[in-house]
């Protein structure tokens, strides 16, 4: 195709892509929306007080999730490594100063097993740059209260709380419970919720911090949101002046992102729903008749409000087994990024939500055209995506 859709990749040497897979780092996260493309543009021309600056996305963020104050960093994975440093020092400047090589006696973070994901690094590494060190309870399906309460002892600086379609979603122990037996040891919740759409629910069921990306569903530039008491976001916001210096943010960037949580808060979510449905259902009617194809429409696994389509696929009537068509569509001009993180499973899902103007039937046509060819002209060497993740970055800046 050809027009003002790929104009920016053309001139660029970029290759063209549609992002059905979600709000994805390796992507780009999501896209814009022309006011936070406004006010980062003019952000760029002016000089400003970085603390009244932060001071004023705080008043925005408070609105946003109920919180008592919040501040700006870099991403949310920054976010991580800032509310446990910040709970480490409190607002101890010399503590801030002394990390992560002197992290103190309370060093210790305590969490479920089954929320060690990697979500584009490990968890770990988030709590590790800070010189704390994980207290890991539980096994990777199972964790009961006594192993948390059992984990709380005086080396505890906070209990951290993943929220994720990478976590285990059984035989955690939930959110609200997980935060009273970490109060009543008088340890402070992190929640770590990058991807999700409820940004008041944590803090009103007990986080103390609550860390959220602004540019994945909040469509701002790059960005992380902390948000919680007042004092642990201040200690949080303090480790700029230590381990927290790689990970400021600019004043672009927060502003971009000031003006992307007003315009979720004043949002038509019942019309974007709606256009995501339809998006939907014209995929699945797409495929309804193909050999060794079923889609089917399956809720976000998060509780997000969202939908996406799942296609399973039996390779010995289709042809060829999930991974292989995932890359396959990878393949395409323009490409088409599906959602692959559990192929191995047999099936692949596609998501409406990064959808822009005109894209819709050109992912159409790739389901007919794709699905339909079977394994003519497919490589039929299992593609597997978390060894594709490495590999671009060992493959990058060779060329």
């Amino acid at each position: 195709m050809t027009g003002s859709l790929w104009d920016w990749h053309d001139a660029n040497g970029f290759t063209r892509l549609i992002n059905v897979s979600g709000t994805m780092t390796g992507l780009g996260a999501s896209v814009t929306g022309p006011a936070a493309q406004k006010a980062t543009a003019e952000a760029m021309g002016h000089f400003v007080k970085m603390h009244e600056l932060q001071e004023h996305a705080g008043r925005v963020i408070s609105r946003l999730t109920g919180a008592e104050a919040g501040c700006v960093t870099a991403s949310a994975s920054a976010g991580i490594s800032l509310c446990v440093a910040g709970c480490m020092t409190g607002l101890d400047p010399s503590r801030a100063e002394a990390l992560p090589a002197d992290p103190g006696p309370r060093d210790t973070v305590v969490t479920q097993a089954g929320h060690l994901c990697h979500y584009g690094a490990p968890v770990e590494t988030a709590v590790g740059l800070t010189g704390g060190k994980l207290r890991v309870i539980g096994q990777s399906t199972q964790c009961a209260d006594h192993q948390l309460e059992g984990a709380l002892d005086d080396s505890v600086a906070a209990a951290l709380y993943v929220v994720s379609h990478h976590v285990v979603h059984y035989g955690q122990i939930p959110f609200a419970r997980f935060a009273e037996i970490a109060h009543r040891a008088g340890v402070p919740v992190i929640v770590d919720a990058a991807s999700e759409y409820d940004l008041t629910g944590f803090i009103e069921q007990g986080a103390d911090l609550a860390i959220y990306s602004g540019h994945k569903f909040l469509s701002g530039p790059t960005s992380g949101i902390i948000a919680g008491r007042r004092d642990l976001v201040r200690a949080a916001y303090l480790q700029n002046i230590g381990i927290g210096r790689g990970m400021k943010v600019g004043k672009e960037s927060i502003m971009g992102l000031v003006a992307a949580m007003e315009a979720w808060m004043s949002r038509d979510a019942a019309a974007i729903r709606a256009a995501e449905r339809a998006a939907l259902d014209e995929w699945q009617a797409a495929v309804a008749d193909l050999p060794g194809i079923t889609a089917r429409i399956v809720p976000d696994p998060t509780g997000n409000p969202l939908d996406r389509l799942q296609i399973d696929v039996d390779p010995q009537e289709a042809g060829a087994n999930a991974a292989v068509f995932a890359a396959a569509f990878g393949q395409q001009n323009p490409a088409i990024i599906v959602r692959d993180h559990e192929v191995e499973l047999g099936y692949f899902q596609l998501d409406p939500c990064n959808l822009l103007p005109g894209q819709q039937s050109l992912v159409t046509d790739a389901l007919r055209r794709v699905l339909g060819a079977g394994s003519e002209g497919m490589d039929q060497a299992e593609a597997d995506p978390r060894n594709g993740a490495i590999r671009g970055y060992l493959e990058w800046g060779l060329g």
